[in-house]
């Protein structure tokens, strides 16, 4: 029998689709928001960069799918999708990284993923704002573009609410297994403060906050938040999106001009007290790639942190960890741009219609949090996990 009651725990970019989706299809869902308004934060620093170029198979079907409905949202309210392609690229020396670049690049085209390998020389002709003259290896995908993160979650949270989800900000809570419940600490938007709430299922996609949250009700996750950083300047940029693998720094077009980043800062942040500005080392290190190549040096309008959530073999942890409880985080950097096919996968594994894949399972380690946290946004193979 599918859940008639669920609960959402919290109302970032997977949450809220996930209870979209769930309400869409009949549940009766309750989305529990710890800030004052959807997006308040991993999604709403997100850096808005979207494609399907993934060369794992599972990755490549969910970032197909989330491209296909970010398309089929665009347009709706103030989400808008802008179609832009994204550019791959090793210098000169660096071997293992090109190497990585043109083997990711084919597996990416065995599973039809639109994505040419091309040249240094090939690479300027296509995108003049770029300097390509130490490029050793380049590939472009196609099927990409950028958004703002936020106008995104505004919009499917709003259409949530219109399936007849109901959403209480301003409602930190904790989390029970045995049933499944949620206990609200904070008065939160349309509800009393300090209750208990029995529910058939419990969704926890709460980002940095999921591990203290499950923590709490005894299921130990190996979950770590980190920081990364991107900063915005304001002169105008008309290229193609690019991340220079070998320097470690993405850019995109924004409205204001430029957004660039990643500055990934490979230590465990508490999610509760983390410093939420750009450092001064990425801001002047991410300044001078911009300045190698794109040939931009405008002094940024403003500079940022967010936090991610690393596991030990780099794949996210969606499914169910208790009865009627599930879990969906652990992204490294990609939540946002998988989240529609994310909300999807886990709403549909509430209601009983499909199983989650294998490589998601979050029961496939024993908890052990023992690892080392990695840049999620890299080119090399994949690492085994280690249980």
């Amino acid at each position: 029998m599918s859940p008639e009651r669920v609960a959402v725990v919290g109302a970032g970019a997977v949450g809220v689709t996930a209870a979209y989706d769930l309400a869409a299809r009949g549940a009766d869902v309750t989305v529990f928001e710890r800030g004052d308004r959807v997006a308040a934060a991993s999604s709403g620093r997100a850096a808005g960069v979207l494609y399907d170029a993934y060369a794992e198979d599972v990755d490549a079907e969910l970032g197909a799918r989330s491209m296909e409905r970010f398309r089929s949202f665009s347009g709706d309210g103030g989400f808008r999708l802008r179609e832009c392609p994204y550019v791959m690229l090793a210098r000169d020396g660096d071997d293992a990284r090109a190497e990585a670049i043109d083997a990711a690049a084919a597996r990416m085209r065995q599973h039809g993923r639109d994505v040419d390998t091309v040249s240094g020389a090939e690479l300027g002709r296509r995108f003049p704002a770029l300097r390509t003259d130490d490029v050793a290896a380049a590939a472009v995908a196609s099927n990409a573009g950028w958004t703002d993160p936020a106008s995104y979650v505004e919009l499917v949270a709003r259409k949530a609410v219109d399936a007849g989800a109901e959403l209480r900000l301003n409602a930190a809570v904790s989390v029970s297994t045995s049933p499944p419940a949620v206990t609200v600490s904070g008065t939160g938007s349309g509800g009393d403060a300090a209750a208990t709430r029995p529910f058939d299922a419990v969704v926890v996609a709460a980002g940095a906050h999921t591990a203290a949250l499950l923590g709490e009700a005894g299921v130990a996750l190996p979950l770590k938040p980190y920081r990364v950083q991107a900063l915005v300047g304001a002169d105008g940029y008309d290229g193609p999106m690019c991340y220079d693998a070998t320097a470690g720094v993405y850019f995109r077009p924004h409205p204001d001009g430029l957004l660039g980043g990643d500055g990934t800062v490979p230590e465990e942040a508490d999610p509760d007290d983390w410093d939420r500005d750009g450092d001064d080392w990425f801001v002047a290190d991410t300044r001078e790639v911009l300045r190698h190549r794109a040939d931009y040096d405008a002094a940024p309008e403003r500079a940022w942190a967010g936090l991610c959530t690393a596991t030990p073999d780099g794949d996210p942890l969606v499914g169910a960890v208790a009865d009627g409880v599930y879990v969906a985080a652990g992204w490294q950097g990609h939540g946002f741009m998988r989240a529609p096919a994310t909300g999807e996968l886990v709403a549909e594994q509430v209601l009983g219609e499909r199983d989650g894949p294998a490589s998601f399972d979050p029961t496939r380690f024993d908890g052990d949090r023992e690892f080392e946290i990695r840049e999620g946004m890299v080119v090399e193979e994949r690492r085994e996990a280690s249980d």
